[in-house]
């Protein structure tokens, strides 16, 4: 009746856990679960019957025993609650699984046993639908398993991977899966099986809050880079994983999931901060130092090491797949190159050699799932790798440039991560980003602008322009060669000038008939066409009674047949060349969206870099030219990143440049041409987005003041005028190095435009999120909005002014009047 009576929202009623509570202290338990839960409260098979015994499940954990809670989370309670897991991923369903990860987040967090804790991990761990666990890999509750449980429960993973225990697992299948059970269901359910394990030692390595150390992460690296790619012939002391083999053969789709799982942990590690409670982790942490053990090794060389120990062992590991003779060359020769970086490593020259290093492990170690991709690419990086460190440097000039100075061996990396993203691969693609994320911290102006070079707009218009010159060209050569063919054929008519006009005249209808359907008829082909006629005698006139005899009349045919299949050929060049450039045209904004994903790490680690605002006019470039231009599916995408890159990653970051003092005169220089330039706009949305830059600068701008001038300015204050500093505390407008005098001026030149011009690009909202993140500018600009008011001469200026006095007295409500 309680259980009826509450909503399937509420808490569990209090009747229902102090029942739990008398039957415990009087030792009956087990026949109050079997009872009144399971052969009770579950039978009425009624949501709210079924949601009280789920909370009575959650609820009672942490009273009982280990005997006792293995005997309630293996009954008919938890198969049930399985089901409802399942069943309620419909849209519309009231889903309870997030009630009871709080009640096990509860339980693991209170309990101090560490048995008790692995009980009830691995019990909602082998509840499974056909195979696969009902709770998520990545399970935010592990987060509370005390070191000892969360050993044990990795090694029970690890055991069930390699011998899968179906029958210990609490198994249900839906009814649309029974209907559709196939001979070999238990095959399935192991794969699957083993699918949620890997997946589940990935979220364990990954989770940021788990409390665990390098070796703890390593042997999982370790365990999934293993049984991906090789198989144990004979056991080997030296090596963990060849201790056990599967009882079960991994087929190809757990190998591959292995696969994958490795290479998305070795991207986590190659960004995961130093793990450890120690001096040296603790240091690393402090500089922001990430992909390193606490001993100060990459992860990627630890890894490295690992596979070559493998390979190393040929008699009691064997790959699954093996390298031939190319592969393990391009493998040993990759080692070889780190080994001579390591060694060649000179002083200001170590992020260069450990940049190329990282470059060259990342692709070698990919060599074990796309090897005949990686051996191209190491070749490549070994060139490149030659060229970058076979230049002599140059000697220093008594006065040089500041471009001068800086080290040139970042630009050799983005060339390189650049050429490298010219090729269609994900792989390629992920090394990159991961490479770029190392090296973005050192980054220098002229290397930033190779990257901005590649998103130039009008690089794509001088390459679209040559490529109608060059087809303007090839129609004039055309039309020179009939005008010449024409010429020649003049000069050779006989006396009978009549009869070939009107030969002209049927040949030219016949060859306009044939002609339709092209867009532009060819009139070279046509006048080769009345070459081979005229040959022939084939233009004499229609009223020549002389049969052409056969071999003639064959010899003709054979003519017309070569010259028509040539024109088809010609035809398929043509169309072949614009699908070619249409190809090409794909392939160069997959490779500029590639390089937004440059641009966006870089805006995402260097928020702070006063290189930031080198980004600012080529990200707002691509967003007006793509807006203008003709779009399908690929541009939308590339404008959509664009614009979402420039908004989120810049505008709306929450870090910015703390120092700008040195280019204090160039940000407000900026600042005025991204408002004039939007006022120039013709759509209204690129207009926000240059709108948008400048209120992201006023920001940088105003956000930099010395607080040593601050301290000045106030001492002034209350110096000069003691009696008004004491009446306005608080009064002070903190202006940072905003010249006020200049940017009012430019944006009460853009106000005034907004409110006198009918078709102004710019627009209400852009003025009023001004006035809401910077209400000083209320103040200053109140005489433009009030003239308009008064003096609009016309209507729609003053009910736009009116709307915008009233946004004005709202922004004052909320932030008061500075």
């Amino acid at each position: 009746m309680a259980a009826k009576s509450e909503r399937k929202d509420k808490v569990l009623p209090a009747v229902g856990l102090d029942l739990m509570k008398v039957a415990l202290r009087e030792g009956t338990f087990e026949l109050f679960w079997k009872e009144a839960v399971e052969n009770g409260l579950l039978k009425e098979n009624v949501g709210p019957c079924s949601y009280m015994c789920f909370r009575l499940l959650g609820s009672v954990l942490p009273l009982l025993s280990l005997s006792q809670l293995k005997m309630v989370l293996q009954g008919e309670a938890m198969r049930q609650y399985g089901f409802h897991v399942v069943t309620s991923k419909l849209p519309d369903r009231f889903k309870f699984a997030p009630e009871m990860d709080t009640y096990i987040d509860s339980f693991l967090e209170g309990c101090s046993n560490p048995e008790n804790q692995l009980a009830v991990v691995v019990a909602f761990s082998t509840l499974t639908n056909q195979g696969y666990p009902v709770v998520p890999t990545f399970w935010k509750v592990v987060r509370h398993l005390l070191p000892t449980a969360l050993l044990k429960y990795i090694d029970w993973l690890k055991n069930m991977f390699l011998n899968p225990d179906l029958d210990c697992c609490v198994d249900f299948a839906t009814k649309r899966q029974n209907e559709k059970r196939t001979s070999n269901v238990t095959d399935h359910s192991i794969t699957r099986l083993r699918k949620w394990i890997i997946g589940r030692l990935i979220g364990i390595a990954e989770h940021p809050q788990v409390n665990k150390e390098d070796e703890l992460v390593m042997d999982i690296c370790r365990f999934c880079f293993f049984h991906a790619f090789f198989e144990t012939k004979k056991r080997f002391m030296k090596i963990t994983e060849t201790k056990s083999s599967p009882s079960v053969p991994l087929n190809e789709q757990s190998r591959a999931v292995a696969a994958d799982s490795f290479f998305s942990l070795l991207q986590h590690l190659n960004t995961m901060p130093a793990l450890g409670d120690s001096a040296e982790a603790e240091e690393m942490r402090k500089k922001h130092l990430h992909g390193l053990t606490a001993s100060g090794d990459p992860w990627i060389h630890c890894v490295v090491q690992y596979a070559n120990l493998l390979l190393s062992h040929q008699e009691q590991i064997e790959m699954v797949v093996p390298f031939n003779d190319e592969e393990r060359q391009a493998w040993e020769k990759m080692l070889q190159t780190v080994e001579a970086l390591k060694k060649g490593d000179k002083k200001g020259e170590s992020m260069k050699t450990s940049a190329f290093q990282h470059l060259l492990l990342l692709v070698g170690i990919h060599l074990f799932k796309s090897p005949a991709e990686c051996v191209n690419l190491l070749n490549d990086l070994q060139n490149c790798i030659k060229r970058a460190f076979s230049e002599k440097p140059k000697k220093k000039k008594a006065a040089t440039t500041e471009d001068e100075e800086e080290p040139a061996w970042v630009e050799v990396i983005v060339e390189v991560l650049l050429s490298l993203l010219a090729q269609s691969s994900g792989l390629i693609r992920r090394v990159c980003k991961n490479v770029f994320g190392l090296v973005c911290q050192h980054m220098t102006k002229t290397a930033l602008q190779l990257i901005l070079d590649v998103l130039d707009p009008q690089q794509d218009q001088d390459e679209e322009t040559a490529v109608v010159v060059m087809e303007e060209t090839e129609k004039k050569r055309k039309k020179l060669s009939q005008k010449n063919t024409e010429q020649e054929e003049e000069s050779g008519e006989s006396s009978d000038e009549d009869s070939s006009e009107e030969s002209d005249e049927s040949d030219k209808e016949a060859l306009e008939t044939n002609s339709e359907g092209e867009d532009e008829p060819d009139e070279n082909f046509r006048a080769m066409l009345r070459n081979v006629l005229q040959a022939k005698n084939a233009l004499e006139g229609d009223d020549s009674d002389v049969d052409v005899d056969d071999e003639t009349m064959m010899s003709l045919d054979e003519k017309l047949s070569s010259l028509f299949t040539e024109q088809k050929k010609r035809i398929q060049a043509k169309k072949d060349e614009k699908e070619k450039l249409r190809k090409e045209k794909i392939l160069r904004r997959d490779f500029k969206i590639k390089v937004l994903d440059l641009v966006e790490l870089f805006l995402m680690k260097q928020a702070g870099n006063p290189l930031v605002f080198s980004v600012i006019d080529p990200l707002l470039s691509v967003i007006e030219h793509s807006m203008s231009s003709d779009s399908n599916k690929q541009e939308q995408d590339y404008l959509r990143k664009t614009a979402d890159i420039f908004t989120n990653s810049l505008c709306r970051s929450k870090q910015y440049c703390k120092n700008v003092s040195s280019i204090r005169e160039e940000l407000h220089s900026l600042l005025e041409s991204l408002v004039k330039r939007s006022c120039k706009q013709n759509d209204s949305s690129v207009a926000l987005y240059y709108f948008s830059g400048s209120l992201y600068l006023f920001r940088v701008l105003r956000g930099n003041v010395p607080a040593d001038e601050m301290a000045s300015e106030d001492a002034q204050t209350k110096k000069k005028n003691p009696e008004e500093a004491e009446r306005s505390p608080g009064q002070h407008i903190d202006l940072g190095s905003v010249d006020l005098e200049r940017v009012t001026a430019v944006y009460k030149e853009a106000l005034n435009l907004f409110l006198t011009k009918r078709k102004s690009p710019l627009t209400g909202a852009m003025f009023l999120d001004l006035f809401e993140r910077h209400p000083m500018m209320c103040k200053q600009l109140i005489e433009v909005v009030v003239k308009s008011i008064t003096d609009g001469a016309r209507q729609h200026q003053q009910v736009t002014a009116d709307a915008n006095q009233l946004r004005r007295e709202n922004v004052f409500l909320a932030v008061g009047d500075p």
